[in-house]
């Protein structure tokens, strides 16, 4: 009976350490040229052009080179969602991918590890988040390569800039690390203010369900109402929220207009 009565312990504790911040290097210098590649690998995606070249150079790179070398929330995130955006459609594409082992095969190739669109999703750039925990928890206890390379916070505009080759993906657009604040908030305003319908006779607004599926991303009922506010300019008070039916139909090369 009393070991019985251990195993949620043990679980819970196990669940505890796993969620704890990680070791990081102190005192390394940031690389701009690893941003600087996984937006060459995005652009030659654009272009329809070879790719096993770039991809080479990325695997290439030392692991303690990224570790070292992204040093801020910053470059991790404009080299990350870069990777998870060209990879998704060189898998969808030329590798004929489809999901559920597009997202959960590891058959992304950098700095000596492979990851997969998961692993970058929600393991480095979600802080290592259950993936169906409506962003409340943290996975069990996660593998150390993913907590040292993650961000130290998440940042919910980062849903915004992701695209998994869906008609109601936000479209891809290129980042770096030295303007990521101001290109996140364009691609939450533009996202935001295009893909939400307002009844104004019911007072019903409807946005997507990228908001129910990471709802903790956002801070909750309250902080995805907070946001609304904030982007929409608009008092939405006395309005009802629901959200929309999410379209899967294929949407590859659905690149910004500014990228």
């Amino acid at each position: 009976m009393i070991y019985l009565l251990c195993i949620p312990i043990l679980l819970i504790v196990l669940w505890w350490l796993g969620a704890r911040a990680p070791n990081r290097p102190f005192g390394g210098n940031s690389n701009p040229a690893l941003v600087s590649m996984s937006g060459e690998l995005l652009l030659k995606v654009k272009k329809a052009e070879e790719t096993r070249d770039a991809e080479g150079r990325l695997q290439q790179i030392k692991f303690e080179d990224l570790l070292n070398g992204l040093q801020s929330d910053d470059e991790r995130k404009a080299f990350w969602i870069n990777i998870y955006n060209a990879w998704f459609q060189i898998l969808a594409a030329r590798d004929k991918k489809a999901k559920p082992a597009i997202f959960r095969e590891k058959l992304i190739p950098i700095a000596g590890q492979r990851f997969s669109l998961d692993d970058i999703e929600h393991g480095i750039l979600r802080k290592y988040r259950l993936k169906l925990a409506l962003g409340y928890l943290p996975m069990f206890y996660p593998a150390s390569l993913i907590k040292r390379l993650s961000v130290s916070a998440i940042d919910f505009r980062i849903h915004f800039a992701l695209n998994c080759g869906a008609v109601s993906c936000p479209p891809i657009a290129f980042y770096t690390a030295d303007a990521i604040q101001q290109q996140l908030e364009l691609a939450t305003d533009s996202f935001i203010t295009t893909d939400i319908t307002i009844d104004e006779e019911e007072k019903i607004i409807s946005i997507s369900k990228l908001m129910l599926w990471f709802r903790g991303d956002f801070g909750g009922c309250k902080g995805i109402r907070k946001m609304l506010t904030k982007y929409l300019q608009k008092d939405l008070t006395i309005y009802t929220i629901r959200y929309k039916d999410y379209h899967w139909d294929s949407k590859l090369n659905n690149f910004s207009d500014q990228s």
